[in-house]
């Protein structure tokens, strides 16, 4: 089944917002469901990708807005064990291992983190998406860490917000390929689809893609590799990955944007979400949560010492 496409062009006297507009046009659809084709780059204005939900946009915008199809309906809970750091009635932290897919999609109908979360509580509502309850961010299939799901519509919007607002803190660790021009750093650049390959992402131009911005430190040098502590300010797809390739230094194990012969002997991406710091529904400070590396990464920090 191919990609729906929908093109549309706002007429009105006002500007208005890109979000409030699609609601209106493309009613089968809610906002939540819409704003994330916005945030998964799906929708574009005038030829470029669409920079967030909320911009504006004039008379006379031309909108196109890609919908890819759907996964088979009826989501099936799943008996899949779950390293969970920490739950509430409102929301469960869970440590995800490399090898699982967090949500439903082609080529994985089953065996994903939501799968597993609706075996381990089958009360969550479907909030985020028919195919996506509770998911508020992601993490690639084989990028191991921490995770939050939300367990209803309120702890949904509540974390949502944080997320929006850039006040959730993650911390990751990546194992690199030689080292970054500095030890410290900031790392500011766009990112968009990749115009020769739909399913990576690339660096383009300001016009081409959203937004992204990463600091990072420098916690071990190697002989010819460094351990850094990545802290992303934004949630683009694949941002830390193509950041370390940018910086001249991929991540060991990454075939898609760093060395297509992995320098170490490893089975996928070092790369691991080993500290998440957020408030919870209710509270006023931030929790702290935190994952440690699992062991076939130690491994290969202890073969390297």
């Amino acid at each position: 089944m191919s990609d729906r496409i929908e093109r549309l062009k706002y007429d009105g006297e006002q500007p208005i917002r890109l979000d409030k507009f699609l609601v209106a046009q493309l009613t089968e659809f809610s906002r939540a469901r819409l704003q994330g084709l916005i945030e998964d780059g799906f929708v574009r204005v005038n030829e470029n990708p669409a920079k967030k939900a909320g911009q504006s946009i004039e008379s006379g915008a031309e909108i196109e807005v890609r919908v890819p199809p759907p996964v088979p309906s009826g989501l099936v809970a799943e008996d899949i064990p779950l390293d969970i750091i920490f739950e509430n009635d409102d929301l469960m932290v869970v440590n995800k291992p490399a090898g699982m897919v967090v949500h439903p999609a082609a080529g994985h109908a089953s065996g994903t983190l939501v799968n597993a979360a609706l075996g381990h509580d089958p009360d969550m509502e479907g909030i985020g998406g028919e195919e996506r309850p509770g998911l508020v961010h992601r993490l690639d299939k084989e990028t191991s860490g921490l995770i939050v799901l939300a367990k209803n519509e309120r702890a949904h919007i509540w974390l949502q917000d944080q997320f929006r607002l850039r006040t959730v803190n993650k911390i990751y660790l990546a194992l690199v390929d030689g080292k970054p021009p500095t030890p410290t750093g900031r790392v500011e650049a766009y990112i968009g689809r990749d115009p020769s390959h739909r399913k990576k992402m690339a660096i383009v131009q300001p016009n081409k893609g959203r937004e992204s911005i990463s600091e990072y430190k420098t916690t071990q040098a190697f002989k010819a590799h460094t351990l850094l502590e990545f802290h992303p300010l934004t949630g683009r797809t694949h941002q830390i990955r193509l950041h370390c390739a940018f910086l001249g230094c991929p991540i060991v194990g990454d075939t898609i944007y760093g060395k297509k012969h992995p320098t170490l002997d490893v089975s996928r991406h070092f790369l691991h979400a080993a500290k998440l710091s957020i408030v919870l529904p209710d509270e006023k400070s931030p929790r702290t949560f935190t994952a440690e590396l699992p062991d076939e990464l130690k491994n290969i920090l202890d073969e390297l010492s």
